[in-house]
């Protein structure tokens, strides 16, 4: 079955009426003229010219209605997929406080920050979970939504990518020291409004911190209750643990080393939001400790959702645009070059 793309295109045979009755009203004979022509010189045949030029309006019109028709998008459907998918909604909060300049999760190589660890287990999540509705917060001393939910997991990861400590960027000088805190509260509360209002029933915040609460308008606690009263489960995870870690710093002569710089996590608070809503506390100290429990947040209870996708279709505008187009501007030509007439 034929249908159209653009249906809203056929609107155009509106100036088209009018041009026709126009154009067709200035091509019809004068009947005084022919009528005294005839009467003193006879019957006369037309010329091929004037043969020519009183056709060459209809294609013309012909020509454009055409191209108004192509411009429409007529398609066939070739083929339409009713899927039931099992889908979670869920926002991801992400702690890019200065703590998370830490090495530990790197393995002894120090060559990724806990950040660049995070980032790369939570890309590998998204990955894995195509039918999933993913946005992400991320929170130091602020909180600000990176990516709403989306299925566009392409969007979603190059925003991802981009994510970086206050500071990390050659900006330092331009940080506030707020930016560098921890607004547990803020970033799970920030999240919760992303997931109000979504699809899935199943409506999840992965939060991760490697720090403690010490900012922020919202405290953890009143966020918890909110995801709770809202139906949002909140799993949290603890990156770390209490005592030094090693960071890579400047010294006084700009030269960068690995000092070692006291961290503090506080586990009493991402454990209760957890208990709280009905989550999950996990602490990791290591990439494959993360991706276990990200692996273990997969295996959750997901909602079916019936999508309707229609993939495939066969257009045939190119015809009537090729044809349509050859068609007016043929006969234009030949009406102002030829014929030495104007439509």
């Amino acid at each position: 079955m034929i249908q159209l793309a653009f249906p809203w295109a056929l609107t155009l045979f509106v100036p088209w009426a009018f041009a026709a009755f126009v154009m067709l009203r200035r091509a019809r004979p004068q009947g005084v003229l022919f009528a005294s022509a005839s009467a003193r010189f006879g019957q006369m045949k037309p010329t091929w010219r004037v043969r020519l030029a009183a056709g060459l309006p209809f294609l013309f019109l012909a020509g454009l209605a055409a191209l108004i028709i192509g411009a429409a998008g007529p398609q066939t459907q070739l083929s339409r997929e009713v899927r039931s998918a099992d889908a979670l909604a869920v926002m991801m909060a992400v702690d890019v406080s200065g703590s998370m300049r830490a090495l530990d999760l790197s393995e002894g190589r120090l060559d990724a920050t806990r950040l660049d660890v995070v980032k790369r287990v939570f890309r590998d999540f998204a990955r894995r979970r195509p039918e999933d509705l993913i946005g992400l917060v991320t929170f130091g001393g602020y909180a600000a939504v990176r990516a709403p939910l989306t299925a566009d997991h392409r969007a979603l990861l190059h925003t991802l990518a981009g994510v970086e400590i206050p500071g990390e960027g050659g900006d330092a000088a331009w940080v506030s020291n707020d930016e560098l805190l921890t607004a547990i509260g803020d970033g799970l509360a920030m999240a919760l409004l992303r997931l109000k209002d979504a699809e899935p029933k199943t409506r999840i915040v992965i939060l991760l911190s490697d720090g403690e609460n010490n900012t922020g308008a919202v405290s953890p606690k009143e966020a918890a209750n909110a995801a709770k009263e809202l139906g949002v489960r909140v799993y949290t995870i603890g990156v770390g643990s209490n005592g030094p870690a090693p960071v890579r710093a400047r010294d006084a002569f700009g030269r960068e080393q690995v000092v070692q710089v006291e961290m503090t996590l506080d586990e009493e608070t991402l454990r209760s939001i957890a208990e709280i809503t009905g989550g999950d506390y996990a602490n990791v100290r290591s990439p494959e400790q993360l991706e276990a429990f990200l692996k273990h947040v997969s295996e959750l209870e997901t909602t079916r959702v019936e999508r309707q996708i229609y993939a495939r279709y066969r257009s045939h505008a190119r015809p009537w645009l090729w044809g349509g187009g050859v068609a007016a501007l043929l006969s234009a030509a030949l009406l102002f070059l030829l014929i030495r007439r104007p439509l």
